[in-house]
C-alpha cells in the first residue's frame, strides 16, 4: 500500500496567504475551524491562510509536511456513508519546542490578524476552580523569566509584546476551547501574565486587544491507523493525517474583533455558516452543560460499565434512559436557553448524534483531563441546582464515576490508562485511604477542582454514589438510580 499509492498533494489553486496563526493544531480544529475559514475564503475571498502551531510534539507537522499541509476531512454519516473533502487552507505547521522564535515571528507578523487556539482546558495553565492563572505552573514559571515561552498564554503575551514594541496593532485572540466564557478566561490569563512581565503591556492589551468568546460543536473522534489504510484504498492516494467527524457543526462567535483592521479584521465567517452574535454565553451554557456535561457523565460511567464508545453506551437502554433523565430533570432546569432555541429538540438532536454508529468516539478519549473539565461541564450545573433547591442525583453519580475512574482500576480489576495532569496526585490520594467516604473526602479536598463550599455540599451524596459504584458497579447503579 505504501509503495503503490501516491501521497495526497496540493491542487494547482492559488495558495492563500496567511492571516491566522492557530495554537494547538489537533484533529478538532482541522475538522472544524479550518473548514469554516476555508469556506469563508471560497465565498468572500481574503488572505486568511492558517499557520498551525504544535505546542508539544512534531507528530502532526511530520505527517502533514510531506503532503504540503493538505489533508482530508472525512464526514461520517449515521447510515455508514462517508464524504471526503480535501482541505488546503493550512499554509505551514510550526513546532514550538523546536523553534519558539519562528512561532513568535509568525504571530508578530503584520499579516497575522487573528490567533486562534484549541489547547484544551489544561493548556491555559489556570486554576479550573477559580479561572485565575496558575503562577506555580512550571510553564508559567518558565515564561515569566524567558522571552522564548512554552505555554499558550506565554506565546500570546510575548507575541503581543513584540507587536506593541513595533507599533503594530494587536491580533484578535479567538479561543475555540470548551470553556465557559472562554474569551474572558483567556483574556484574564493573558492580562495576569502580562501584568507580571510588563504592566504597561497589560494596559495596552486591555485597551486595544479583543478576546471574543465562542461556542464550538462538532464531534471529532481520534483517527486510528486502520482509518488511514481504509481511506487510502477508497481515495486512491495516501493521506497520513486525515481527520474524522460527524456531519453536524456549529460555531457561534462574538463579533468583537480588533478594530484597527476595519473590514479586514476577520474572514466572512457568516458566509461559511457561523453565527455572529453579541453574547455567546447562553449558547456556551447550553452546549457545555447539555453536550459536554453528558458526554463526560457517559464517558466515566460508560467506561466503568465496559462500553468502549459513546454510541455503544447510549445503545444500552439503561444509559439511554440515564442521559435523557439528566437532560430533562437536572440540566435543562439549570440554565436559560438562547432565545428562540427549542431546548428539548436540541436534546433530541444530541441523542441522535450520540447514537451515530459511524462515530467511534471512545469513552476513554472523552474521559481525559477530567480534573480540568469537571468544573465547567458538571460542577457548575450542580451548583446552580443546589442553589435552587433541586436535587441532582445523576450528576452526583457522574462525579463519583470520575472518582472511581481516576483510581486507575476498572470493575474487572484491570488497569485504566488515566490521562490527566493531576493523575499522580489523584491516585496517591485515593491509595492513601480505604473507605468510600475517605476516598471521596480526599478528592473533594483538592481546591484546584472543588471550591470549599461546594465540596461540603457534595460530600454526603457523592460518597453515597461512590459506595453504590463500588458495591454494585456502574450499570446497576445507573439502573437503580432510574
Amino acid at each position: 500500500m505504501h509503495t503503490e499509492l501516491q501521497r495526497l498533494t496540493r491542487s494547482q489553486a492559488a495558495r492563500c496567504k496567511p492571516g491566522i496563526v492557530h495554537l494547538g493544531l489537533g484533529a478538532f480544529f482541522r475538522a472544524f475551524g479550518a473548514i469554516y475559514v476555508e469556506d469563508a475564503v471560497r465565498r468572500s475571498g481574503g488572505d486568511w491562510g492558517i499557520v498551525g502551531v504544535s505546542l508539544q510534539s512534531a507528530g502532526t507537522r511530520d505527517r502533514l509536511a510531506p503532503q504540503d499541509f493538505v489533508y482530508t476531512v472525512v464526514t461520517q454519516d449515521p447510515d455508514g456513508g462517508e464524504t471526503l473533502r480535501t482541505v488546503e487552507i493550512l499554509d505551514d505547521v510550526l513546532v514550538a519546542p523546536e523553534d519558539p522564535e519562528a512561532v513568535l515571528a509568525s504571530m508578530s507578523d503584520p499579516s497575522t490578524r487573528i490567533v486562534t487556539l484549541t489547547v484544551t482546558e489544561k493548556g491555559y495553565c489556570h486554576d479550573p476552580a477559580t479561572g485565575t492563572l496558575n503562577f506555580a505552573h512550571p510553564d508559567i514559571e518558565h515564561d515569566l523569566e524567558n522571552p522564548l515561552p512554552k505555554s499558550a498564554p506565554g506565546f500570546l503575551v510575548r507575541a503581543l509584546q513584540r507587536r506593541r514594541s513595533k507599533g503594530r496593532p494587536p491580533f484578535t485572540v479567538l479561543t475555540c476551547d470548551n470553556l465557559p466564557e472562554n474569551g474572558r478566561l483567556v483574556r484574564r490569563a493573558v492580562l495576569d501574565l502580562a501584568g507580571r512581565i510588563d504592566p504597561p503591556l497589560a494596559e495596552w492589551i486591555a485597551a486595544e486587544g479583543r478576546f471574543p468568546a465562542t461556542m464550538v460543536d462538532r464531534i471529532t473522534p481520534a483517527t486510528k491507523p486502520d482509518d488511514i489504510e481504509r481511506l487510502a484504498g477508497k481515495a486512491g492516494c495516501r493521506d497520513e493525517a486525515p481527520v474524522l467527524c460527524e456531519p453536524f457543526r456549529q460555531w457561534v462567535v462574538e463579533d468583537d474583533f480588533v478594530q484597527a483592521y476595519g473590514s479586514d479584521a476577520r474572514p466572512d465567517l457568516a458566509a461559511a455558516g457561523a453565527e455572529l452574535v453579541a453574547d455567546v454565553t447562553p449558547y456556551e451554557n447550553m452546549k457545555l452543560r447539555m453536550l459536554n456535561g453528558t458526554h463526560s457523565s457517559l464517558a466515566y460511567l460508560g467506561y466503568l460499565a465496559g462500553h468502549e464508545t459513546i454510541a455503544e453506551t447510549v445503545a444500552d437502554p439503561v444509559f439511554a434512559r440515564f442521559v435523557k433523565a439528566l437532560w430533562r430533570d437536572e440540566i435543562i432546569p439549570s440554565f436559560a436557553p438562547p432565545e428562540g432555541v427549542d431546548i428539548h429538540a436540541y436534546a433530541d438532536a444530541l441523542f441522535e448524534r450520540y447514537s451515530n454508529p459511524s462515530i467511534r468516539h471512545r469513552t476513554w478519549q472523552i474521559a481525559m483531563d477530567g480534573s480540568q473539565k469537571l468544573p465547567q461541564r458538571i460542577l457548575g450545573t450542580i451548583t446552580d441546582n443546589l442553589d435552587a433547591g433541586r436535587e441532582c442525583p445523576g450528576l452526583m453519580l457522574a462525579v463519583a464515576g470520575w472518582m472511581r475512574y481516576v483510581g486507575g482500576i476498572d470493575e474487572r480489576d484491570e488497569p485504566i490508562d488515566v490521562k490527566d495532569p493531576l493523575a499522580r496526585e489523584l491516585q496517591g490520594r485515593l491509595e492513601a485511604v480505604s473507605s468510600p467516604d475517605q476516598k471521596v473526602a480526599a478528592l473533594l479536598a483538592m481546591r484546584e477542582i472543588f471550591g470549599s463550599d461546594l465540596a461540603d455540599r457534595l460530600a454526603a451524596p457523592v460518597a453515597q454514589a461512590y459506595t453504590a459504584l463500588s458495591e454494585r458497579g456502574a450499570r446497576k447503579s445507573v439502573e437503580d438510580l432510574l
